[in-house]
């Protein structure tokens, strides 16, 4: 048997499971200045992919280097949500 899609399946869901609520407490800590966090980890692993001999381990810090990069989208989206009052306002921030 070979596991390895199921392996990376299950990495895949909980990297965008993990990465849903990491976005909405990073807007609501660091606003969207934070985007940059997400870029740099993203191409560190994206780059850390190309090396990393093992296919399955390869593809899933692909997918989470991906993650990271769909989050900096995200962490825009999240302040439109946020601006319209689906998501709580962080009170401390200065607007």
């Amino acid at each position: 048997m070979n596991f390895s899609g199921l392996l990376i399946g299950i990495a895949t869901f909980l990297c965008i499971g993990l990465f849903h609520p990491l976005v909405i407490w990073a807007e609501y800590h660091f606003s969207k200045k934070c985007w940059w966090f997400f870029l740099l980890l993203g191409i560190g692993a994206a780059v850390a992919s190309l090396f990393i001999p093992s296919i399955e381990f390869a593809a899933i810090t692909g997918v989470f280097a991906f993650s990271c990069f769909w989050s900096i989208r995200e962490l825009f989206q999240q302040e439109k949500r946020v601006a319209k009052g689906w998501f709580p306002a962080n009170p401390k921030r200065k607007k």
